[in-house]
């Protein structure tokens, strides 16, 4: 019988986009001061992790995260696009430091069932993200042990790219696997890369629950209107 879902992701909102930031596209500089004005918009915070190997990028560490929860009532979200060696002892970082929810990629399905085990055993939620690039139906095994499920429409690790062609279709594919695959759990379906405003209502109607919100939350001339926006898909 498949266990449920931890009780604060049963409860997130099932009637609206839930909205979950991106700590990337904060000001770094001024990250105390970014975290208290997102604060009362914010569902989700989401902590990309990158280790320059299984994406190009170098970001961020469990220390940040502790710090994000000594600042932040929202749950965390950490997003872990590193190579299969580090998985499991990043996982027990970040849980330390205080994560909610962590993702690693199916495509470290080598140690996925040990990284499962693992935060099973924290009492952590447990995510998994596909690469735009990765067939989606690979993740049905995987479906009554997550929470979360995360489709990349761009290139990982790389800003400013457009939607991929085929993000709204595999988000599509992905609904339907949910539907029949996840053993009546709840998953939620969220959406990462090429979030722009004339995406989001696409991707909405195809199933996206959240979407991971870059420049378009922080970059807002009006935060609060652009979360109301959001709310209401």
């Amino acid at each position: 019988m498949t266990a449920p879902s931890p009780a604060w992701i049963q409860s997130l909102p099932k009637d609206r986009l839930i909205a979950e930031y991106s700590v990337w596209s904060a000001d770094l500089v001024r990250l105390a001061d970014d975290m208290a004005r997102i604060e009362p918009h914010a569902d989700i915070l989401h902590v990309d992790v990158a280790d320059g190997h299984f994406a190009p990028a170098l970001l961020f560490f469990p220390d940040l995260v502790a710090g994000l929860r000594k600042v932040s009532t929202k749950r965390i979200h950490v997003h872990l696009m590193v190579a299969d060696a580090v998985v499991l002892p990043q996982i027990e970082q970040f849980a330390e430091a205080g994560a909610d929810l962590i993702s690693l990629h199916l495509e470290n399905e080598a140690v996925a069932d040990a990284a499962l085990d693992r935060l099973d055993a924290l009492g952590v939620a447990a995510g998994m993200v596909l690469r735009v690039e990765t067939p989606v139906a690979g993740i049905a095994r995987f479906l009554p042990r997550l929470s979360f499920l995360t489709l990349l429409g761009t290139a990982i690790g790389v800003k400013g790219q457009g939607l991929d062609p085929a993000a709204c279709d595999r988000l599509r594919e992905a609904k339907s696997l949910i539907a029949t695959g996840a053993g009546g759990r709840r998953v939620v379906l969220a959406a990462d890369g090429g979030i722009r405003e004339h995406t989001v209502p696409e991707l909405r109607k195809a199933g996206a629950e959240t979407v991971v919100l870059g420049s378009l939350a922080f970059g807002a001339p009006d935060l609060a209107e652009r979360t109301r926006w959001l709310h209401g898909l």
